[in-house]
């Protein structure tokens, strides 16, 4: 799918304050680590996570994304008004039913013409609910459209410590579909996108390659309520990481040469690529196989874990406010999500706008460092 009028004009993220550490992690999983005799720093060292943050506890996922979508569209400078669809799109949301986006709408104070309700696609939600409203847009059946989602971690990870410890039928090898789960962070990212001719920034959408390979909708599976209690029983998710990691570079690799025919990108052409990320084999693989610079990705995941369906949108939030892509730089978002599906969009960028409430200076240059510690360190 290709686009002539539509600009994305924000992309807005924000970050929980609390940091748990993979040694703190490992920590609390220290029964079954002395049981199974496991070496302590192995999940920083197999997947390249050494943090991820937490929201407050018992905090839905649409508290924060009414502060996200808020900060996205003060950004923007659009008129409420003008938004006529708003989409939330993380896996987490607040209840069955209604639509989590019901609420936050109502709290953003959003028009009664707005279309409204909750898209789901595992990792690439939000940049499923981009390509809705982009279309929407395309079509002129609206001048503008919000996706936002915010991902909570705290119940998988707690849930998934307690049965790790206390289930002692579980071996080295039995605990390989639970080891993913560890490396789930929280965040929360929103993209606002406009008509060309309501745009601040003639940021140019250019549009998006899909590649489905659903032979693979075993390979992760995940069973996660979120309460209003932070928590509930059954929060499960069982990945074969293995399998998932080349069934999803594989059909990235099909797409990427669909990518390049149909925008005339090629691997050289790209100046920067904001991925989603699940760990340092992924990046290894996915790089190699597509003939990327891993220079030219903006790392998040050592410092943020796994945040699902924020995770390339928080990526490319953060990379575009330290500078590390610059006016005309062709930027490619790189989804590959559970299903298996990928999405493969192409993003003329040309203006940063300032933001209302920028994140921490401080913050961000730890996020710099990091970041620049991550691409540079051997694959």
């Amino acid at each position: 799918m290709k686009y002539e009028r539509v600009c994305v004009d924000v992309i807005e993220c924000a970050l929980p304050r609390e940091i748990v550490t993979s040694d703190e992690l490992e920590s609390r999983l220290a029964p079954l680590y002395d049981r199974l005799k496991l070496p302590y720093g192995r999940i920083e060292h197999m997947t390249g996570v050494r943090e991820r943050r937490l929201w407050e506890r018992g905090a839905l996922p649409g508290d924060q994304s009414v502060l996200t979508a808020d900060k996205a569209i003060m950004n923007a400078g659009v008129a409420r008004d003008k938004i006529g669809a708003f989409i939330h799109a993380s896996v987490c949301r607040d209840y069955q039913e209604p639509a989590t986006a019901c609420d936050v709408h109502r709290r953003l104070g959003l028009s009664g013409n707005c279309m409204i309700y909750d898209v789901s696609n595992a990792c690439l939600g939000l940049l499923t609910g981009a390509l809705q409203i982009a279309n929407m847009i395309e079509l002129g059946q609206i001048e503008a459209g919000i996706v936002v989602g915010t991902e909570t971690s705290r119940a998988l990870m707690e849930t998934t410590i307690d049965e790790l410890n206390m289930n002692e039928t579980l071996t080295r090898k039995t605990i390989k579909d639970a080891f993913a789960s560890l490396t789930i962070g929280s965040g929360s990212a929103a993209i606002l996108l406009v008509n060309e001719k309501l745009s601040r920034t003639g940021n140019r959408f250019k549009g998006a390659i899909v590649e489905a390979n659903t032979e693979g909708s075993a390979l992760c599976r995940s069973q996660v309520d979120v309460t209003a209690g932070g928590r509930s029983s059954g929060q499960t998710m069982k990945t074969d990481s293995e399998k998932l990691l080349h069934t999803g570079v594989n059909l990235a690799s099909a797409a990427f040469r669909r990518f390049e025919t149909e925008f005339g990108w090629s691997a050289e052409a790209l100046d920067r690529v904001f991925c989603h990320q699940v760990g340092r084999a992924h990046q290894k693989l996915l790089f190699e196989t597509l003939g990327l610079d891993v220079a030219k990705n903006f790392a998040t995941l050592p410092y943020l874990g796994n945040t699902g369906s924020v995770a390339l949108p928080t990526a490319a939030s953060l990379g575009l406010e330290t500078g590390f892509a610059k006016a005309g730089s062709r930027l490619g978002l790189f989804g590959i999500g559970s299903g298996v599906n990928v999405v493969l969009a192409a993003l003329e960028w040309n203006t940063t706008l300032p933001s209302v409430a920028p994140t921490p200076r401080e913050t961000l240059e730890r996020f710099l460092s990091l970041n620049q510690e991550a691409s540079s360190a051997p694959l």
